[in-house]
């Protein structure tokens, strides 16, 4: 029996079957965790670029591919290098960019 004091509250239905694990939710980076992130990412990206000369990350939301982009702009300016990223929506690959030599014409 219910006395004045208590509180009914209701739940809202769950949206997943019973025994299993709901889907987790992306939530977009703080300024502070995009600062972080990039600080964590440059010297790992810079050690397996001048390893490897590639490096590949999945980077499917806009978010991560700035994310990344702005990884890559760094590593270059770490290895004095340049270094170009490409993304296509599920990944992004890290490498190094051609070097322009004066006189010479790209093909």
């Amino acid at each position: 029996m219910l006395d004045s004091h208590t509180t009914i509250t209701r739940r809202p239905a769950m949206t997943y079957t019973l025994g299993t694990q709901p889907a987790p939710r992306r939530t977009p980076l703080s300024a502070e965790e995009k600062v972080r992130a990039e600080a964590a990412f440059v010297p790992l990206v810079a050690e397996h670029l001048a390893a490897s000369g590639r490096f590949r990350i999945s980077a499917d939301t806009p978010d991560m591919v700035e994310l990344f982009q702005a990884v890559a702009r760094r590593v270059g300016d770490m290895l004095q290098r340049p270094v170009v990223s490409y993304a296509n929506g599920t990944d992004i690959v890290i490498t190094f960019g051609q070097e322009q030599t004066p006189g010479l014409t790209p093909r």
